[in-house]
């Protein structure tokens, strides 16, 4: 016989939601208003004829040549590393992967002047002697704390072998001093104050983001095509060009187009080892940078806004790849 509810009981109610709902829509509320505020305080700073005028000026169109040259250059290099370095954090279980997964990260985590003053130390006060002799440690330490696994005698000896070619070259050049920006500068490629200088300022970050999407691209595609690829004849990097890469073609794609938009939004980099030269070195970040200095904040704001759409429409691409099951 069932028990009858006793009137002292409590009859416990579900609670109306909308105060929690509320709080949400005021902090999503809250926020999207001060983007939109943003966006729309450099609207009303400009105006047609003040951003038609910044944009005739010769010196902002070669910085929107510019910009979209390096930055197009950037995303290249960046799927070029990209893709090896994702695949072998997806595929592959090593030890040191935790540490090797975490040093990648560090260029996202820096604060972005450390990488330009990286680079602009780097090419102008090390030796070649200590950048050889840098790598042999890196190489020595990596041999004995043992990344390979026990029965990867190949690999064990390869690491031993740049040991080896490290020390010899950090020998024969002890002697000189000479700076890597002379021996870049001497073959024809310079990098310190000069345009090849801003690709490589934008690359460490952009290239961190684009590993990023491709280990996470190749994730979501199971191992089992390759292996059916390698039962029918292929070897491990056949079976990534001619199976992986076109199942992780969109990946690649969004890989490219987020390294493409880092290297837009780059700035503090650039400005310590490339410089903001009119006519030579300015890119668009740059450039809003110099028009806020001579007090043209209607010019800053016309150049803020064509970022904003070139930003905005990167990000367009990257969400339709994804919405058409790209592995982004």
């Amino acid at each position: 016989m069932e028990k009858g509810i006793r009137s002292d009981q409590k009859i416990w109610r579900v609670r109306p939601e909308w105060p929690f709902l509320l709080f949400l829509v005021f902090v999503v509320a809250a926020y999207i208003g001060l983007l939109l505020l943003m966006v729309g305080a450099n609207v009303l700073t400009v105006s047609w004829s003040q951003a038609s005028e910044i944009l005739k000026d010769a010196d902002i169109q070669h910085s929107i040549i510019l910009t979209f040259v390096t930055c197009t250059a950037t995303a290249i290099l960046s799927v070029f590393v990209s893709v090896p370095v994702g695949y072998l954090l997806s595929r592959y279980q090593f030890r040191g992967r935790a540490f090797v997964d975490t040093l990648l990260d560090i260029p996202i985590l820096l604060p972005p002047l450390i990488v330009g003053l990286s680079l602009l130390i780097l090419f102008n006060r090390v030796s070649p002697s200590a950048c050889c002799g840098m790598l042999a440690g890196g190489a020595l330490i990596a041999a004995i704390w043992g990344i390979a696994r026990k029965g990867d005698r190949i690999v064990i000896r390869f690491l031993v072998g740049g040991v080896v070619a490290f020390g010899l070259l950090s020998l024969v050049s002890s002697g000189s001093e000479t700076s890597l920006e002379d021996i870049v500068s001497e073959v024809g490629f310079p990098m310190t104050f000069h345009p090849l200088g801003v690709v490589l300022a934008q690359f460490p970050v952009a290239a961190a983001f684009a590993v990023r999407t491709m280990k996470t691209t190749f994730d979501q595609i199971s191992p089992r095509y390759e292996e059916v690829a390698m039962t029918l004849g292929c070897n491990r990097g056949q079976a990534l060009l001619r199976v992986v890469l076109p199942l992780a073609s969109k990946g690649v794609v969004a890989a490219g187009t987020m390294a493409w938009a880092r290297a837009l939004g780059e700035f503090g980099p650039i400005l310590i080892f490339a410089g903001a030269t009119r006519g030579r070195t300015e890119v668009l970040a740059t450039s809003v940078f110099l028009e806020i200095n001579i007090g043209n904040l209607p010019g800053a704001a016309a150049l803020s806004l064509l970022m904003i759409l070139l930003a905005v429409s990167t990000l367009l691409i990257v969400r339709y790849l994804a919405g058409r099951g790209g592995a982004v």
